[in-house]
């Protein structure tokens, strides 16, 4: 797929490739094609100048944009693989995890160097905490450099032959996932499987040549731009969001959960089909994505190893009346089957090699636990999350999405300690914007006295933490919350 877009890049170097917004919403272009192969070929030139060849490894600490992809292309022509390195996981969990990958050259643009010194006062308070990369090997800027910043990658480029595309197989990315900062975990995909997962992106989105497509991730830019789409990067502002919907009127729209949260509040409007993943999207969210334009809404189930693993439309989701979150039919060439203990394994031609440092495997353990329902994949919640009350197993993802009425953004089931190893169950209900919470009351009374045994102990309004670049529902901390708030009740 990468060797797709280098040559469609080449054929049409005038066409938009990757597109912004003004504050008005108004679409402006970032870089054509011809801008990205320019790039890419600079940054190919400049990476073999300083030795990087097959095998090596390059960490990459680069905005989502048209460098970042112009590094990943280079990257991939070389035969190298790149570390992707996340700068909000903080300092000590990145020194870990470079000593895993073991770069030979950190590439970062101005913002990731600044955050790791002269801003970092200013980068704490955004929750960023970087080590100095210099401290860590070579580093190299890529985009325009600022003071304290390392030379920047192509700033004395001369004529370096190129080599032909690589034509074999071997690594391709490496991927943080989870771990501790004494263990750190990645996910290794090779060229043939990041290959595969692009190719199933492409053949369930259809991106049409010329039109645009709305959405950030690797996975978005690339399957589209190779098709012949422009991508437009999503703005960080909902306001300015929903303005770039408006003016953008894209064919397709990849947004998080959240994010469509946010525009719903700010009575964005969607055309096309949307797409959601990262992070669970309820029936009732997707419901409401097409009652605000969409053609149509989907739920996307993907893992870092294996993207994108299945796929679920509002219609088929809202139909469903069973236990669990129903997320789709396995995709073309992805195998599904449960273990003895129920949690889900997928295998296929997109899933990952190997986590870093250990041997291959074919099949991915999801850590979730799951059931088939006419050959759709029913999750029942992850196999960690389990809460134990009175010696009774409670799964929280088989009832969480009956919590999810109309009025409902998030809610999660938790565990909060009660003393000799049992626990409380406690369900956390986020609002949206302007609900009333009587009559939200009201409209669980039926999910919960549907639950059984399962019925929570207590029911809390509160917004739910999130973590991360997807902004995830952060399970560890509402639990947390969930206690602190039950301690204020019983001292009240």
């Amino acid at each position: 797929m990468l060797d797709t877009l280098a040559r469609t890049l080449r054929r049409h170097p005038g066409r938009p490739a990757v597109l912004g917004a003004t504050r008005t919403g108004a679409v402006r272009t970032k870089a054509t094609y011809g801008d990205l192969a320019d790039l890419a070929d600079r940054y190919t030139a400049a990476l073999r100048g300083r030795g990087v060849a097959r095998g090596a490894t390059v960490g990459v600490a680069v905005r989502p944009g048209p460098r970042a992809l112009a590094v990943m292309l280079a990257v991939h022509r070389l035969g190298a693989r790149a570390a992707v390195l996340d700068p909000g996981v903080g300092a000590d969990v990145l020194r870990a995890r470079l000593a895993l990958a073991r770069p030979g050259i950190v590439l970062a643009d101005a913002a990731a160097q600044a955050a790791a010194g002269w801003a970092r006062p200013l980068a704490h308070r955004a929750r960023l905490a970087l080590p100095d990369l210099a401290e860590l090997g070579p580093v190299a800027t890529i985009g325009p450099r600022a003071p304290g910043c390392a030379p920047a990658l192509d700033a004395d480029v001369r004529t370096v032959p190129l080599p032909p595309p690589m034509d074999e197989d071997g690594d391709a990315v490496i991927v943080f996932t989870s771990g501790t900062t004494a263990q750190p975990r990645a996910v290794v995909h090779t060229r043939s499987s990041l290959a595969a997962g692009m190719t199933t992106v492409t053949e369930l989105v259809r991106p049409e040549p010329g039109r645009p497509v709305l959405g950030g991730t690797f996975f978005v830019l690339l399957p589209s731009l190779a098709s012949g789409a422009p991508v437009a990067l999503p703005a960080r502002s909902p306001h300015v969001l929903a303005r770039q919907l408006r003016r953008l009127a894209p064919q397709a729209t990849y947004l998080t959960p959240p994010q469509l949260r946010q525009l719903l509040a700010k009575d964005g409007r969607f055309c096309g089909r949307v797409w959601t993943g990262s992070a669970p999207a309820s029936a009732d969210l997707l419901t409401r994505v097409k009652r605000a334009g969409a053609e149509e809404a989907w739920g996307v189930y993907a893992l870092t190893e294996l993207f994108p693993a299945a796929a679920v439309e509002q219609a088929d989701k809202a139909a469903f009346t069973g236990d669990g979150d129903l997320v789709g039919t396995p995709l073309p060439e992805v195998a599904a089957k449960t273990d003895a203990r129920g949690e889900l394994l997928l295998s296929g031609p997109a899933a990952r090699d190997r986590y870093l440092g250990e041997e291959p495997d074919p099949w991915v353990a999801t850590g979730d636990r799951a059931r088939f329902d006419g050959g759709r994949i029913v999750l029942e919640g992850r196999c960690k999350d389990m809460v134990l009350r009175r010696a009774e197993n409670i799964y929280p993802g088989l009832y969480e999405p009956a919590l999810h009425v109309p009025g409902v953004e998030l809610a999660l089931l938790v565990g909060v300690p009660a003393g000799d190893g049992d626990e409380r169950l406690v369900a956390v209900v986020q609002p949206g914007g302007g609900a009333d919470r009587a009559a939200l009351r009201a409209a669980l009374h039926g999910p919960l006295e549907r639950m059984g045994t399962a019925r929570p102990d207590a029911v809390l309004f509160a917004d739910i933490p999130v973590s991360g670049r997807s902004r995830k529902p952060d399970r560890a901390e509402t639990a947390r919350l969930a206690a602190r708030r039950l301690a204020e009740r019983s001292r009240g």
